[in-house]
């Protein structure tokens, strides 16, 4: 391990906490606890509701605040190196060249595909759309693609072209953390230099991996919304029988709740639902979009669950089926329903592939694993502007 390091970290939290808040709190505390001092430089979204329309609109193209607050922490802290995540809509991409004009290396966490998407996970109508990559996202803009609204779609899309213009992407930010080989590969195909675009997964405190017999059911752990897939668990809830728990609220839950009753109880704390994970026989990931890396399947890992997901995106990469969970054909609530009727049917072949499961968490999404590479990737980023000097 090199030498302690001094880290600016920058994000703009969401107003419903969600798992990039949950990443960024997690790599704070995995720094801090292995001796490196970290900075922090956090707005949140819970102060949309105090600035007008436009201010909100000019701040996300450059935040003059953000860039004059990188700079003055910059003075003050003397980072090594600034990790930013995300910076829609109060930060702005302002701050990287702030950090760059004051010498520093940026690493910038890719944790959807804002930058490629207006709607971040390149989905429209519940199905696949790829228009914008690589292209002016005039398309996003017509269709209102980013919160079903043309206005702010095109401010994303705006964003996205200035600081394309302007070299941002180029020239601004040193590397890139992509969360999966899938997610780099989209990355790459849309326009960043593939020497600048590094893989790092997403990784969880080890919690432990439950039980090794007797575990039963199956649990989805997320936002009730439609790119989860939640409607096609549903309809393949109806098709076949099976002890499913829906943790999560959204848009579906009235539909959840009336479906399953008790079975659908909303938000738990993590502490609940890791418990619950340790006694489960799998966890279900029905998405409809190309996934990054759902935490939520590290979380699974960990506890020795294996995987149900649909053949898309990230998730046909980190499961592997028949080894730690199994796939099946996106949107299709039969297929679905045939696979819950195999785990239901093989609860041996299901432990067995928890447990490998468990060694992949060990081997890929565990902290220590996970530090190594992320202080790896810092060192290269110091390295590369050094050699741009």
């Amino acid at each position: 391990m090199s030498a302690p390091l001094r880290v600016l970290l920058v994000h703009n939290a969401y107003q419903q906490r969600g798992g990039e808040d949950s990443v960024v709190a997690s790599e704070v505390a995995l720094l801090q606890a292995h001796g490196h001092a970290v900075d922090t430089y956090l707005r949140h979204n819970d102060d949309v509701p105090g600035v007008s329309k436009l201010s909100l609109a000019a701040q996300a193209l450059w935040s003059r605040q953000s860039a004059d607050a990188i700079r003055q922490r910059i003075a003050d802290f003397r980072p090594d190196v600034v990790h930013v995540h995300n910076t829609l809509p109060l930060i702005s991409p302002s701050v990287f060249w702030a950090a760059r004009r004051a010498g520093v290396p940026v690493v910038q966490t890719l944790h959807n595909f804002r930058m490629m998407c207006p709607q971040a996970m390149f989905l429209r109508d519940g199905k696949t759309c790829e228009d914008c990559l690589g292209r002016v996202p005039w398309r996003g803009v017509v269709r209102g693609c980013y919160r079903h609204s043309v206005p702010q779609t095109a401010v994303v899309a705006a964003t996205v072209m200035l600081h394309r213009g302007l070299g941002t992407y180029d020239r601004a930010i040193t590397r890139f953390i992509a969360l999966s080989e899938f997610s780099r590969g989209k990355f790459i195909e849309g326009g960043l230099a593939p020497e600048r675009v590094i893989i790092k997964p997403n990784f969880v405190e080890d919690a432990g991996d439950g039980l090794t017999e007797g575990r039963h059911g199956g649990l989805f752990v997320g936002r009730l919304s439609d790119e989860k897939g939640v409607g096609v668990l549903l309809d393949a809830l109806r098709l076949q029988t099976a002890d499913v728990e829906v943790i999560g609220e959204g848009e579906w839950s009235p539909q959840a709740k009336a479906q399953l009753g008790a079975c659908a109880p909303g938000f738990l704390p993590v502490e609940q639902i890791l418990a619950r994970m340790k006694r489960a026989s799998y966890l279900l990931l029905p998405s409809l979009c190309g996934e990054n890396f759902p935490r939520t399947l590290a979380e699974a890992y960990c506890c020795g669950l294996p995987v149900i997901a649909s053949r898309i995106g990230a998730l046909a990469e980190l499961v592997e089926d028949g080894v730690t969970g199994l796939l099946f054909e996106t949107g299709n609530a039969r297929d679905l329903a045939d696979k819950l009727a195999w785990a239901e049917a093989h609860p041996a072949q299901m432990l067995a592939m928890g447990r490998t499961a468990r060694a992949r968490y060990e081997a890929l999404y565990s902290p220590e694993t996970n530090l190594q590479r992320l202080i790896a990737i810092y060192d290269e980023a110091r390295q590369a502007l050094a050699r741009e000097r």
